[in-house]
């Protein structure tokens, strides 16, 4: 039997690039014979049966804008569904309702485009005997098995034009700027960032950091008469010995954790052991928002495009994958064995010292 109806979803945080896959995935879909239906807001639609059929004409001209026109939500986890009793948010199990609307749709595959997060369920629906294949997203870059994930690129972009922004209010009145980004667990966008930008620090999960080398590069800058520094820190970083700053704990999803606020005490403390005037820019959700840059238009498109021809195929279970300049596939089991995080030994991490640039740990990085 051929695959003729398939679901398609988009789970978890939005970013670039979503709609660039939607697009890739429904215009070679229907030109095969297939129905596209797109299940709104992520796994919740899934769960709560929502989906409208996508035409030609509901993914023409989606290719530049951010976001998704199917919604998302990061908290629809089906096997982790928070029901408020009145009283008490009570965790129950809605996979046998999503299990329920994806045969009632008669769908013969579910293309699901999601981080980590999104790519655990994937794995647990599956046992349940849905056809998955995931495309992988997340602006963070930290899961395993693509070489890149769509939205980094563009959230980079958007992190080094803010710190190309900060640089000049620095020099003018002779601050050190601090831009908290994003990175809970890797910290690609920091450091991909502080490298194209010309940050003097990068603070990154994958290094713990001394407040005493944080301090010394400042100094340091300011003694030689640049009287400005740029720190750029990943929302995950955390001191040697300290733990990572908690903005909140929401126990509707999955993850309850809400990272934020790192930034502000690398502020305080650069301040109070420097003496040197210093301001915090929080990044955020910027980061998240807006068109994807060109290369995560092209790659999302092959992603989805790629997506197509796996579900056609019938080779479910497999996540599209990056590898070197080709698109191919690997087995979801494997994308989600662990997290690709930042070696500390890697190239980017090289390069960045051999131009000056401090990891806060200078026995780590030999600087």
């Amino acid at each position: 039997m051929k695959v003729k109806r398939i679901g398609i979803l988009t789970g978890g945080g939005d970013c670039p690039g979503l709609n660039a896959v939607i697009r890739g995935v429904t215009k070679p879909a229907i030109e095969m014979g297939m129905t596209v239906l797109g299940i709104e807001d992520g796994f919740e639609g899934l769960v709560e049966g929502k989906m409208h059929e996508l035409t030609n004409r509901d993914v023409s001209g989606i290719i530049n804008i951010g976001g998704t026109i199917l919604g998302s939500s990061n908290k629809g986890d089906p096997f982790h569904w928070p029901v408020d009793d009145g009283e008490k948010i009570v965790i129950e199990n809605k996979s046998k309702l999503a299990v329920k609307n994806y045969k009632g749709w008669g769908l013969d595959c579910l293309i699901v485009i999601g981080g980590d997060g999104s790519m655990h369920i994937s794995s647990q629906l599956m046992k349940l005997g849905l056809n998955i294949v995931g495309v992988p997203k997340t602006i963070d870059n930290d899961l395993y098995g693509t070489d890149l994930t769509f939205g980094y690129d563009s959230a980079v972009f958007v992190a080094t034009e803010a710190i190309d922004r900060l640089h000049t209010t620095a020099s003018s009145h002779h601050r050190v700027m601090v831009i908290e980004v994003m990175g809970r667990y890797g910290g690609w966008i920091a450091l991909g960032a502080g490298i194209a930008g010309g940050a003097d620090v990068i603070l990154i999960p994958e290094i713990p950091f001394k407040w005493e080398d944080v301090a010394e590069k400042v100094i340091e800058r300011s003694t030689k008469g640049k009287r400005f520094s740029i720190v750029c820190v990943a929302e995950g970083a955390k001191p040697i010995g300290g733990q990572i700053v908690i903005q909140e704990k929401d126990k509707k999803r999955t993850d309850p954790i809400r990272l934020g606020g790192i930034g502000h005490l690398v502020g305080k403390k650069i301040e109070e052991m420097t003496g040197l005037e210093t301001r915090v820019t929080i990044l955020g959700h910027l980061q998240r928002g807006g068109s994807p840059t060109p290369f995560d238009r092209i790659l999302a498109t092959r992603f989805g495009t790629h997506a197509i021809e796996v579900a056609a195929k019938k080779k479910f279970g497999q996540m599209v994958a990056l590898k070197g300049d080709k698109i191919t596939s690997i087995p979801i089991k494997d994308a989600i064995r662990k997290k690709k995080l930042v070696p500390v030994d890697c190239q980017m991490i090289r390069t960045a010292v051999r131009v000056g640039t401090s990891f806060g740990n200078n026995e780590i990085t030999g600087w």
